[in-house]
C-alpha cells in the first residue's frame, strides 16, 4: 500500500506543476485511510508557507480535529525541506514516506542546504538579522504557561 499512497503524491505534484504551483504532493494516511491530501501552493496563493505537506498537516489535523497526528503516515513526492520536518515533529509523525530526495529538489532549483547550514550556526551569525530584545518579559508568558492547570502540552 505504501507504493500507491506514494504514487497519490507524486500525481499530486504534477497537478501542482500543471496549475501554476511547485512539484510537489503529499497524503496523510491513518488507519489505510487517507485523510488528507494537497499540493503546493507557495506561488498560486502568495503564501511561503503553502508547501505540500504543510497543507496536507493542516487538512488533517481539522479533519480529525487535533494537532496530534501519532498514528497517521506522511506520503510526500520529495523529502520534507526543514520547515515541512518542523511540522511533521510537532504534528508527532512518526513515519514519512518520500520519493524524491533533497538534493533532486536542489537540482531542480529548490535548495534548502543553506537553510540547513544557517539552522546550525549561533542566531548572531546567520544571514537573518536576529537581536534578542525584552528576554525578562518574554519570560513571563512561559511561567505564566508554567503555572497554568488546564494546559494542553504539546
Amino acid at each position: 500500500m505504501h507504493q500507491e499512497y506514494l504514487k497519490k503524491a507524486i500525481e499530486l505534484a504534477q497537478t501542482s506543476v500543471d496549475t501554476g504551483g511547485g512539484p510537489f504532493g503529499a497524503v496523510i494516511v491513518k488507519d489505510n485511510k487517507i485523510i488528507a491530501s494537497a499540493y503546493n501552493r507557495v506561488t498560486v496563493i502568495q503564501d511561503p508557507t503553502a508547501h505540500a505537506e504543510i497543507q496536507t498537516i493542516r487538512e488533517a489535523a481539522s479533519k480529525l480535529g487535533t494537532w496530534d497526528l501519532s498514528g497517521c503516515t506522511l506520503y510526500t513526492s520529495c523529502e520534507p525541506c526543514p520547515m515541512c520536518m518542523g511540522a511533521v515533529y510537532w504534528a508527532h509523525i512518526k513515519e514519512v514516506f518520500y520519493a524524491c530526495t533533497h538534493k533532486d529538489a536542489a537540482d531542480a532549483g529548490f535548495d534548502d542546504s543553506m537553510i540547513y547550514s544557517e539552522l546550525r550556526l549561533h542566531p548572531s551569525q546567520r544571514t537573518v538579522s536576529m537581536k534578542q530584545n525584552l528576554h525578562d518579559e518574554g519570560l513571563k508568558a512561559f511561567e505564566k504557561w508554567g503555572k497554568k492547570q488546564d494546559k494542553m502540552p504539546y
